[in-house]
């Protein structure tokens, strides 16, 4: 994370053109992990996460009953199976760890992420699990990069969420993990308070966003006033961004109609490429990180408003206290989810 997170703040992109990657050999500007390349691709990310995650807690915990491992990914291990590309992974990390409890796979498009944190939240909330390890991942795939330009969303260049010129997405793939738990003292670096947040369908389209931003706007608007929390109170947001028309349109909107347009904001995407169901995960743990250092990052490839709704977009890097963050996500087929995260 460290070394991630020290590119970022280099405003470093991980996206590049690959050549020949995409339909009929096109190609393509890709956040690709290049150094990997094992066909278990999507089980060698998990098992590394979570070697990461055991430098840095007790190693008891991730094999106690009352730990719960949730796995946030759209696709899995499509490329080796299509009809089924949790099962086998899935069987397989738990065998290597020897799980208590059987992993939780949270695949709910691109908000995934967010879906998974806010879940295993609820989890520890209930009383079920007192730990829980939350694991974004997901791999570029053909399937994905011919279907996203079957449908003319990939970006000609890398992505530039929220710009005026922007015309689409840039594919990335990654892997995270945040660490929830109800005893603080089990993190060695300064920990956080996550307010759980709530998810919204709008069922505007199966892969058009409202035009009206209605199903973020219900979940945020839900998130805070479940938590109590003021709109005002908000520091930064990390919005979704992905950098096509509509998508970045919708937000604006969105943020708009919540009244929290003004407070600053920025997408990731240009730095890590949407990566899907691991772009939760990713997003949020660069936000925390973010928090602990007390800088806004820049919005990576934004230079100019392309929003009807006018954002707070960072345009550059920035020391400023964040104690109260907003994270949001919004996917194909209307969801939303977001929740909020605060300096303790």
């Amino acid at each position: 994370m460290e070394e991630n997170f020290q590119a970022v703040c280099e405003n470093r992109s991980g996206i590049s053109l690959i050549p020949s990657a995409g339909f009929n050999n096109e190609s393509v500007h890709l956040s690709k992990i290049t150094s990997i390349s094992t066909e278990h691709k999507f089980e060698y990310l998990l098992i590394a996460i979570t070697e990461k995650v055991l430098k840095r807690i007790d190693p008891e915990i991730l094999s106690s009953g009352k730990t719960i491992v949730v796995i946030s990914s759209t696709k899995g291990d499509l490329d080796r199976n299509i009809s089924s590309p949790f099962a086998e992974s899935i069987a397989a990390f738990k065998k290597h760890y020897q799980f208590e409890n059987e992993p939780v796979v949270v695949s709910n498009a691109c908000i995934s992420g967010v879906l998974a944190i806010n879940a295993a939240g609820n989890f520890i909330k209930s009383g079920l699990y007192d730990h829980a390890i939350v694991l974004g991942c997901d791999v570029i795939s053909d399937f994905v990069l011919y279907g996203f330009q079957s449908l003319f969303a990939v970006s000609s260049t890398p992505c530039a969420p929220f710009d005026a010129n922007r015309n689409g997405i840039t594919l990335g793939e990654g892997c995270a993990a945040v660490v929830l738990s109800n005893t603080r003292e089990i993190f060695q670096k300064s920990a956080f308070q996550l307010f759980t947040g709530t998810s919204a369908n709008d069922a505007n389209h199966i892969s058009g966003p409202s035009r009206t931003g209605e199903g973020l706007f219900r979940s945020v608007n839900k998130t805070l006033e479940q938590n109590h929390i003021s709109g005002n109170e908000i520091d930064f947001i990390s919005a979704h961004g992905t950098a096509t028309v509509f998508n970045d349109e919708m937000e604006a909107i969105a943020f708009d109609r919540l009244q929290i347009s003004e407070k600053p904001l920025n997408s990731l995407k240009g730095y890590f490429g949407h990566t899907l169901g691991a772009a939760g995960i990713i997003e949020t743990a660069i936000s925390m990180q973010m928090m602990r250092n007390n800088l806004l990052v820049k919005s990576l490839g934004y230079k100019e408003s392309g929003t009807s709704k006018t954002l707070n977009i960072a345009t550059e890097n920035k020391s400023s206290e964040l104690k109260t963050i907003l994270k949001t996500a919004s996917g194909f087929g209307g969801c939303n989810a977001s929740l909020v995260i605060r300096k303790l």
